[in-house]
């Protein structure tokens, strides 16, 4: 059973300066974020990479990785939208069914301007492995993942016998305001990983093209890959298993985040 990695790279942050974030260079020699995440997935032994992306990283990312990147062969699959109609894409869900054409297997699919951790991926890829016809994420503990002074929004897992029943999203949460929503410290909290597979990647593109039809005239709503992700799973199409990976979380978004998670990096590799 072969497992692909999959990467949404495809939107360019106005906060970010309209770079590409996953360029941002993080470590040493000048590796990029991108590159770092993937020194952390290919131990996992993963069997194709395929980055989603849109017009403005299309380029940049094929002058980068090509059709090879450490003998694992790379795929590219393209995200778009038509800009007369829309204010942005479609949204994750949207993102993840671009790769229609190139995934015929189970596949571990994450943001590309994050560092989910050394054994995270393998996390994933093992239960997939194992296990194709049962989904899988990775719960991050809440405490970890929002900022120390400022408030910031983050999709909250349900849990019941180590099965996700929901994945809801809590905005504006603040550290010292997390009874306020009903959130402990060890709540786990999803970082939009996901261990899917080719016959639910199917459903999730009929639940889109449903979608689009349902809002052709809203140009800014998007289709959320937690949200359907939920609904599959409450209609019982699906079980879903997560686990608590022990591993730190970083992720860019503003420009001063580079240098933040830059040193963020240095400290995470002396442990």
């Amino acid at each position: 059973m072969a497992i692909s990695l999959v990467y949404m790279v495809a939107w360019m942050s106005s906060r970010f300066g309209w770079r590409i974030k996953q360029f941002a260079k993080v470590w040493p020699n000048d590796t990029t974020l991108i590159e770092y995440s993937l020194s952390q997935a290919l131990p996992a032994w993963f069997d194709q990479i395929v980055f989603i992306v849109w017009n403005m990283t299309e380029w940049p990312f094929k002058e980068m990785f090509g059709d090879e990147y450490k003998w694992v062969p790379v795929k590219y699959a393209k995200q778009t939208f038509d800009p007369e109609n829309r204010d942005r894409p479609w949204g994750t869900v949207d993102a993840v069914c671009s790769a229609l054409d190139c995934i015929d297997w189970p596949f571990v699919v994450c943001n590309g301007d994050d560092i989910y951790g050394k054994n995270s991926f393998k996390i994933l890829y093992d239960h997939l492995k194992n296990d194709p016809d049962e989904l899988c994420t990775l719960g991050y503990i809440l405490w970890n993942v929002i900022p120390e002074v400022w408030s910031t929004n983050r999709w909250i897992f349900t849990v019941e016998d180590w099965y996700v029943e929901n994945i809801n999203e809590t905005i504006w949460i603040e550290k010292n305001k997390l009874w306020e929503f009903w959130l402990t410290l060890d709540d786990l909290c999803s970082m939009n990983i996901f261990g899917l597979n080719r016959e639910t990647l199917e459903s999730l593109n009929e639940i889109l093209t449903n979608f689009k039809k349902e809002h052709e005239w809203d140009k800014r709503v998007e289709c959320y890959l937690p949200v359907e992700l939920t609904n599959i799973i409450k209609n019982n199409w699906v079980k879903m298993r997560i686990y608590s990976t022990p591993d730190q979380w970083f992720g860019v978004t503003n420009p001063d985040d580079e240098a933040i998670v830059k040193k963020q990096i240095e400290e995470y590799e002396k442990l």
